[in-house]
């Protein structure tokens, strides 16, 4: 049994096999995805589980060499924007929204979760750790 904080099988499947620059999103429950995107849905209801807990869990993980959010999300949802700041992951990239899900269609994997919080969606880069 994995003794790390990720348990998911099918996240972590992806993390172990995702190279320099590949990506993955996290997003929230109304999050597009794109075609031919395999999606991890997570959501079980409004809420749960939440985009916070489910982007610190991934972190544990994840090398990241560059996020990216949507413009909107500072307006639209302040208290998010800050809690995603307050993470200090390197390199922010902010684009619109209809950029933002134009990226979604080179991910990885697109994570659903149950979040409810208007543009709560990330885009992670993947690093190396060497």
């Amino acid at each position: 049994m994995k003794k790390t904080a990720l348990l998911n099988a099918a996240i972590s499947q992806v993390i172990a096999t995702m190279g320099h620059g590949d990506t993955l999103v996290i997003g929230d429950v109304g999050l597009p995805v794109p075609p031919g995107v395999p999606v991890i849905d997570l959501a079980l209801t409004r809420g749960i589980p939440d985009f916070m807990s489910v982007l610190q869990t991934v972190l544990t993980e994840l090398q990241v060499e560059y996020h990216v959010v949507a413009d909107e999300l500072a307006a639209a949802s302040p208290a998010m924007a800050a809690h995603i700041e307050a993470l200090g992951l390197p390199q922010k990239r902010s684009v619109s929204h209809e950029a933002f899900k134009e990226q979604t269609r080179r991910a990885r994997a697109c994570i659903r979760t149950g979040e409810c919080t208007p543009y709560a969606n990330i885009i992670l880069g993947s690093g190396v750790v060497f």
